[in-house]
């Protein structure tokens, strides 16, 4: 197909369209500066005027507050004002006034907001109602300084007349500073008021218009009415703003933008004035007058098309001339491209110029021979490719494979697992609910997978576990915890935990739930007959004990072996007593019937009592009992014969698994608010297998040396739950080389506990 313009027109079309780009983006890039340039200028000016102007009306109330804060703390003023001196106080008003001759009131108030004096004003006595800034300044004893919007009759009775003339419901937008007058010990005996009324003043604009030109023209206003300004008075009467910068400025922001005043269009920037109560009730404005900048601007856009129409025509004769000189060896290459085209790798250019093109005809012969040798290549490549992919193909449909396998292994052990388990994927819509799950809750699947988690909940009564879910579902809250409900009579354990994908996110949400009841319904029984039989059998074996005792008592009587088997009953006997204590006692903690007498107590005095126990036990397995606790820790808080109870199990279990002729170590000291009591022993390290069930109920230690050590295994468990009612803790720690230490805190009392009485739980 023959191209429709030849290689010169196309070559002279490009350079024209290249020439044409290069204007336009330069008569754009430096239309945009200037505009950019010409907009700098004006936002910097109405920023500068509107800093000004801000500044010239804040000063105004900074002059009243320094011209009136001398006399306010004069002790002569105060005193006229405690003795109500009107003539007095009216004639130091005027001299204010004749200082500062802008003020349209200037009252004299007593603690009560009733005018003493004033200028201009006959309400004297009367009280004058000043919403929120009297008020803000008496109470809060301070000057205040706010713009208001008051009402005639105010202003009339403040003493500013031409407002009595005034209709009931005209308002003006009023300049207000209120400064108290404190006498001794800060007390309030009243106020200095002095106010400014702002309509029709035209002392702010025509200050600023000197300053800034007759371009820029300045407004105040009282909410959208131009009270003051610069502008003629009919282009001022018939100005508003409008409801769009009115809701600006109620939210306290600076208004920006272009309005039209009169016949001309100006940049205006909007200030709002708020009182002191932060409501918006009037704007400062400045706007700068836009018609000389867009002036500009045109003058500047003739003159950059004027010099590129004249480029234009230059460059169009260049380009021709160019054209004419590059299509002949243009077209030689081209031909060649074509034959390229068609499969022609052979193809070469001959060009002798030693020019540009030269350059490009010997780069094209070059570029032949790479895409000849690349082709070949890639035809060499293509082959692998296929034989790769092929392998490739083999090694999914293997892995496919080992996957089905695998997914068909989870569920097997789902389906058989004796717990309900539910599973959630990534939108918490269930998508496993394995059939213990369905037995437990007596639901089929179908009304289950695939809905929310949250309906689940509802229907099956694990609606108190939304909270912990919506907590999982959240990265930062992954993990697991365990939950405890009952629905429909049953007992459940719930165990949840989240599901993070291969990049830690959150992926779904996996339930165990395991039915308890009978298990606890069992351990409740167990514990019943635990308690019961032990409290059958300690009466009698204490009436055998006691028996025992008379007998020994008399045993000048006894033959040695008679002696020797009442012992060896008496020891027992005590034994089983002991024992018995030890399950009433843990039978009693965990019904909540053991009673707890806390008053301050010595750990010294109980370390000591504890020894003496334990003193015949040790000295009868040739172990020493050394106690390092000193007189100088503080009391604590806690029942003496329970914590005396702690510390003999303890030195009673470091006295058996301790090594015949070694020391046992108990020593205490202070940790903060806590007493730290530790019982240090030199038997074998506990393995790491035994420590988990340390303190549990009814769990025994091998002792390699000596095999299995008789007790109940309630010992521990029985200290830990006292510890825990005194509010501490008791925990285990091992020794580098040889050696255990188990280690209890007790609060020490506070200054609350010790000034109250001793106290039961």
């Amino acid at each position: 197909m023959q191209p429709r313009f030849g290689i010169r027109t196309k070559l002279l079309l490009s350079i024209l369209a290249i020439l044409l780009i290069s204007y336009s983006t330069l008569i754009y890039s430096t239309m945009k500066t200037m505009s950019a340039s010409l907009r700098t200028e004006v936002d910097r000016n109405l920023e500068t005027n509107l800093t000004y102007a801000r500044s010239q009306y804040r000063d105004r109330a900074t002059v009243i507050n320094y011209s009136l804060l001398q006399p306010a703390t004069a002790p002569v003023v105060q005193g006229h004002v405690v003795a109500g001196d009107r003539k007095w106080l009216d004639d130091r008003l005027k001299q204010v006034h004749r200082v500062l001759p802008s003020l349209d009131i200037l009252l004299m108030l007593d603690g009560k907001k009733r005018i003493l004096a004033g200028i201009d004003t006959t309400s004297h006595g009367e009280e004058l109602y000043l919403p929120g800034i009297l008020d803000q300044a008496l109470v809060g004893k301070g000057v205040v300084s706010s713009t208001e919007i008051l009402p005639a009759a105010t202003l009339c009775q403040a003493g500013a007349q031409r407002y009595c003339e005034q209709e009931s419901n005209a308002e003006a937008l009023v300049n207000t500073v209120v400064v108290p007058v404190l006498g001794e010990g800060e007390k309030v005996l009243g106020c200095f008021v002095a106010a400014e009324i702002l309509n029709n003043q035209a002392t702010l604009p025509s200050d600023l218009e000197e300053v800034s030109g007759s371009d820029v023209e300045v407004s105040i206003t009282q909410r959208d009415l131009r009270i003051a300004s610069s502008l003629p008075a009919t282009v001022r009467d018939a100005s508003t703003l409008s409801p769009k910068v009115i809701d600006v400025l109620e939210r306290g922001e600076v208004y920006r933008g272009e309005t039209r005043i009169g016949s001309r269009d100006y940049e205006t920037v909007i200030d709002p004035i708020l009182n002191s109560r932060g409501e918006f009730v009037g704007s400062i404005s400045v706007a700068v007058a836009t018609e000389r900048f867009r002036q500009t601007r045109r003058e500047n856009l003739g003159n950059i098309l004027a010099s590129a129409f004249i480029g234009i025509i230059c460059s169009f004769g260049l380009a021709f001339l160019a054209s004419r000189h590059l299509t002949g060896p243009l077209r030689q290459l081209a031909t060649s491209a074509r034959k390229i085209e068609q499969g022609d790798l052979d193809q070469r250019v001959e060009g002798d110029q030693d020019d540009e093109v030269g350059v490009l005809a010997s780069s094209f012969n070059k570029m032949v021979q790479a895409l000849k040798e690349r082709d070949a290549i890639i035809n060499r490549k293509t082959t692998d490719l296929q034989e790769l992919n092929e392998q490739l193909e083999r090694m999914v449909d293997e892995r496919t494979s080992a996957l089905v396998m695998e997914m068909g292994r989870l569920e097997a052990v789902l389906t058989s697992l004796a717990e309900a388990v539910v599973v959630t994927d990534l939108d918490n819509r269930v998508v496993l609910f394995n059939p213990a799950a369905q037995q437990l809750f007596e639901m089929v699947p179908h009304r289950v997978v695939g809905q929310p988690i949250e309906q689940v909940c509802d229907l099956v009564g694990f609606t108190p576990l939304l909270e912990r879910i919506r907590d999982l579902s959240q990265p930062e809250r992954g993990g697991g915890t365990k939950e405890e409900l009952t629905v429909k009579g049953k007992r459940l354990h719930v165990y949840l935990s989240s599901l993070s994908d291969e990049l830690g996110n959150f992926a779904g949400i996996v339930l165990s739930i395991r039915d308890v009841t009978v298990e606890q319904q069992v351990d409740r029984m167990k514990t019943e007959f635990i308690s019961t039989v032990s409290h059958e059998l300690k009466t009698p074996l204490t009436s055998i004990k006691g028996s025992l005792q008379l007998l020994l008592t008399r045993s000048k009587w006894l033959t040695d072996t008679e002696r020797q088997l009442l012992t060896v009953c008496f020891r027992n006997t005590q034994r089983l007593i002991r024992l018995i204590s030890e399950i009433l006692d843990i039978s009693g903690i965990e019904s909540g019937g053991m009673v707890f007498k806390f008053k301050p107590v010595s750990i010294g005095e109980l370390t000591v009592y504890a020894v003496e126990e334990m003193k015949s036990y040790a000295m009868g397995r040739d172990i020493t009992i050394v106690n390092t606790v000193g007189e100088h820790l503080p009391m604590v808080y806690g029942d003496s014969d329970r914590l005396i109870q702690v510390l003999t199990n303890l030195l009673s279990n470091a006295v058996k698994f301790s090594p015949e002729g070694k020391v046992v170590m108990i020593s205490a000291e202070q940790e903060g608010n806590y007493v730290v009591v530790s019982v240090a022993d030199k038997g074998r390290v506990i393995q790491w297998s035994d420590r988990d069930k340390l303190f549990k109920k009814f769990q025994q230690i091998e002792c390699q040396e000596r095999g299995k050590v008789g007790g109940t295994g309630l010992g521990l468990a029985i200290c830990k739950e006292i510890v825990e009612r005194h509010h501490g803790r008791i925990f285990y720690t091992a020794a580098q080389e040889r050696g255990n230490t188990f280690s209890f805190t007790v609060p020490i009392i506070g200054e609350t506990d010790a000034k109250g009485q001793d106290s039961h739980s």
